[in-house]
């Protein structure tokens, strides 16, 4: 294992990245925090507009609800106010948006996306504010004690990925980008092939910014026997890999195709031929049920109402779905303090740090985040929730692949930790 690898574990996990667009910055509207019969202020950041990862989409989720609580007299009588923050991709901005929030009196952030973890769970936690339910790509998120995540990021999707891979591909091709946060992705595929006693993944790295993947999907193809599969993690550029792969030889190549939700998702497949895409057949680790589950209903209902014609949302957007998740939690949350409680960040906090068995209708297992529901990760110690969902692309559509959630605790917690180790030559 390369120095840069073995650092990496202690720093971001890579963006899954999701659709683009442009949102204004942040935006400030002085509020109550809590303890009086002014707004509950909140906030959600994400970037908008980089040459990187963009999630514009958690922004106008996190709006569309505002009004949802508000017109249903909001929580406890009292107005929800949202506050929404373009971080940029930056650790300034980021940190900047959190002084922002604090300044605001904001009692929680909240469904929101960073890659810079140790800004911005520093300047949290110097202000005490808790952070509910983000996207799951830093380790931070899942080692702060002011953080409160719902879903198992990236080591829950991948390691997932490796077990499902594991049971039809004798050899596994990874492609993914030449980074600090692409380090990651081996390590935890790793794990779940190494839990099916399969060999380490194949790893080919690729330029974050690069426009034409012909030479890569050549060599990822390799011999393209039926028996191999290749796993693209690239973010926004995962399509266009994929495209070019269709592309490699005179006809369709027989290897079997894989990614995580995040860097494919519905309106990928879509944009790149729906049933005759060349992602058909291909397997899919996500924290959720497909956009096509009833149990989306609700949030489809409110972002017809209040967020029709808000083109940044995408339902099938795994970073929208956190979102609502993430505000279904805290909504619940506070309406369970009752209308006598002071509402302010250190309240919040504590009213999270004893919630347990708290249902968000089926889109995730009951979740909480007291000592019991703690599953013990190694370096993941806040991590409650480590079930996925496969799917996979069939005649074009994202669909569950077997029921229910696959839980990954034994997986992400072998009984005798320790790093996996790989040969990089």
């Amino acid at each position: 294992m390369t120095h840069r690898r073995m650092g990496a574990l202690r720093r971001a996990v890579v963006p899954l990245l999701a659709v683009s667009a442009l949102v204004s910055g942040c935006g400030v509207i002085p509020g109550s925090g809590g303890g009086s019969s002014g707004p509950i202020v909140v906030m959600t950041w994400a970037p908008v507009g980089t040459s990187a990862t963009n999630m514009p989409g958690m922004l106008g989720m996190a709006k569309a609800v505002e009004s949802y609580v508000n017109d249903q007299g909001g929580l406890d009588g009292r107005k929800l106010k949202v506050l929404t923050c373009n971080e940029r991709n930056d650790a300034v901005t980021v940190t900047n948006c959190a002084k922002q929030a604090a300044d605001a009196g904001a009692v929680a952030v909240i469904g929101s996306y960073s890659e810079e973890g140790s800004s911005f769970i520093s300047a949290l936690e110097g202000d005490g504010i808790p952070y509910i339910g983000g996207y799951g790509i830093t380790e931070d998120e899942y080692q702060s004690l002011m953080s409160f995540p719902i879903n198992g990021g990236l080591p829950a999707l991948l390691a997932g990925s490796g077990l499902q891979l594991a049971q039809t591909c004798k050899k596994v091709t990874l492609v993914r980008p030449d980074s600090i946060t692409g380090d990651q992705f081996p390590i935890f595929l790793d794990q779940g092939l190494q839990a099916a006693d399969k060999k380490p993944v194949d790893d080919l790295l690729t330029q974050d910014n690069s426009t034409d993947y012909t030479a890569i999907a050549t060599k990822a193809v390799g011999a393209d026997k039926a028996s191999s599969c290749v796993s693209a993690v690239l973010g926004d550029k995962t399509s266009t890999f994929f495209d070019a792969l269709r592309r490699v030889g005179d006809t369709r190549p027989k290897v079997q195709l894989s990614s995580v939700i995040g860097s494919v998702q519905q309106s990928v497949i879509d944009a790149s031929g729906g049933a005759k895409s060349p992602l058909e057949g291909a397997k899919i680790a996500d924290w959720y049920p497909p956009a096509s589950d009833p149990r989306w209903s609700e949030m489809k209902s409110v972002i017809s109402k209040y967020a029709f014609g808000d083109d940044s949302i995408d339902v099938a957007d795994p970073g929208v779905q956190t979102t609502w998740i993430a505000y279904t939690v805290f909504t619940k949350v506070v309406r369970a303090m009752g209308d006598k409680t002071k509402i302010d960040a250190d309240s919040v906090r504590r009213a999270m740090d004893s919630t347990t068995k708290l249902s968000t209708g089926g889109l995730t297992p009951d979740l909480g985040w007291t000592d019991s529901d703690l599953l013990g990760i190694p370096d993941h110690p806040r991590m409650v929730n480590s079930k996925i969902v496969y799917q996979e692309v069939r005649d074009g559509r994202l669909v569950q692949a077997q029921p229910g959630f696959v839980d990954l605790t034994k997986t992400l917690k072998p009984t005798s930790y320790a790093p996996l180790k790989r040969n990089d030559g």
